[in-house]
């Protein structure tokens, strides 16, 4: 009898392991199958990386549920050609113009206000477009990136706030057009120079505060079941390092997109009325200047209102389905960084035959019309 007890205890232990690893493996299961896909989100990986989110040696793992819709936008044919595509032909595009307004425009520019805004626009435009390097590699190559965290993190900081730096510095020279035209005493009066160098400072440093929350979190994380590792795409929001992106993002938008928005429509409109109350003839300029804005409007708004309503939808029901369709409209602003040296060439050209770049100065009888 004294010799069954042994066994007895290693048959009870053997049973407790059993349930105990059963338990476990259930445990895993319905981790699995009930985390959902950021912008789009993921859960970590509890079983076997804990600590991983903190102090994570390689890439961090997330659970995503096949079902949802970061599978199909991962292995998809929008971000796998589509959105490279465009990016590249982007790149084509913008890169030599904004290089050479960069390198040309102090030559032919009389105002230097005007010079500091559209080198500072240029130069935002080209860092936004030089960022989209390494995203085409990463969506052509199945959306798997190789290249490690410290350049996620770079590359999404300089691709939003580029975005939201066009943006801003375009509602500036709407403004200054604006003044120049309704009140063009106030406008010489100003001393523009200054003015137009402590605009770009400050959006400068709006730039560097607006960035800097993507540049404290991680970016990078694999997708265990996918078999490749996302940058900036699948993010665990509901964890407390990445919960507060949200309200960041969304205040994001509405500063960096929707105030200089408000701005372009009011003063575009309000240029167009005063010019048409003048006695000369400025059909020329207001037509080029309202083709401008009209393009303004179609490059930053279907991504602006997509990239609300996903965090509106996200923060509320959890819902993450808008952000590849954001993910493909947010193309249209790379479009327009593409565009804008055009746009100013051709709105100069309008506004003064006799100057490739820049306004009407000391000419009573019409407002001083300043690009």
């Amino acid at each position: 009898m004294a010799d069954l007890v042994p066994g007895l205890l290693i048959c009870l232990m053997a049973v407790q392991t059993i349930q105990h690893d059963g338990n476990r493996t259930t445990t895993k299961i319905n981790v699995s199958s009930v985390a959902t896909p950021k912008t789009f989100k993921g859960k970590t990986s509890k079983s076997n990386h804990t600590n991983q989110l903190h102090y994570p040696s390689t890439d961090p793992g997330l659970h995503v549920n096949l079902e949802d819709p970061v599978t199909a936008y991962t292995s998809g044919v929008l971000s796998t050609w589509v959105i490279p595509s465009s990016y590249i032909l982007a790149m084509l595009v913008g890169i030599p113009s904004n290089a050479y307004i960069l390198a040309f425009l102090k030559l032919r520019a009389k105002s230097f206000s005007t010079v500091v805004l559209y080198l500072n626009l240029a130069l935002s435009d080209l860092l936004l477009l030089l960022s989209l390097a390494l995203r085409v590699h990463y969506h052509f190559n199945g959306n798997n990136w190789v290249f490690g965290e410290t350049p996620c993190r770079l590359i999404t900081a300089l691709f939003y706030g580029n975005v939201y730096c066009s943006a801003q510095t375009i509602a500036c020279i709407s403004l200054k057009r604006y003044l120049a035209v309704a009140r063009p005493f106030l406008y010489r009066r100003m001393a523009k120079t200054t003015l137009a160098v402590w605009t770009c400072l400050v959006l400068w440093f709006l730039f560097g505060a607006a960035i800097m929350p993507e540049l404290l979190v991680r970016q990078s994380y694999r997708l265990t079941q996918l078999g490749v590792t996302t940058c900036h795409d699948v993010l665990p929001l509901e964890e407390i390092s990445h919960s507060p992106l949200v309200p960041y993002r969304l205040t994001l938008i509405c500063m960096g997109f929707m105030v200089p928005f408000l701005i372009c429509i009011y003063t575009h409109v309000a240029v167009v009325y005063h010019l048409g109350q003048s006695g000369c003839d400025w059909r020329p300029f207001i037509r080029v200047s309202t083709l401008v804005f009209i393009i303004f409007a179609v490059c930053f708004l279907p991504s602006g209102i997509l990239h609300i309503a996903h965090y509106i939808r996200l923060s509320s029901s959890g819902d993450d389905r808008l952000y590849g369709y954001y993910r493909v409209v947010v193309c249209l602003c790379c479009f327009h960084s593409c565009l804008d040296p055009f746009l100013c060439m051709l709105i100069s050209k309008t506004a003064a035959s006799d100057l490739q770049f820049i306004s009407l100065h000391g000419i009573p009888q019409r407002p001083a019309v300043m690009m």
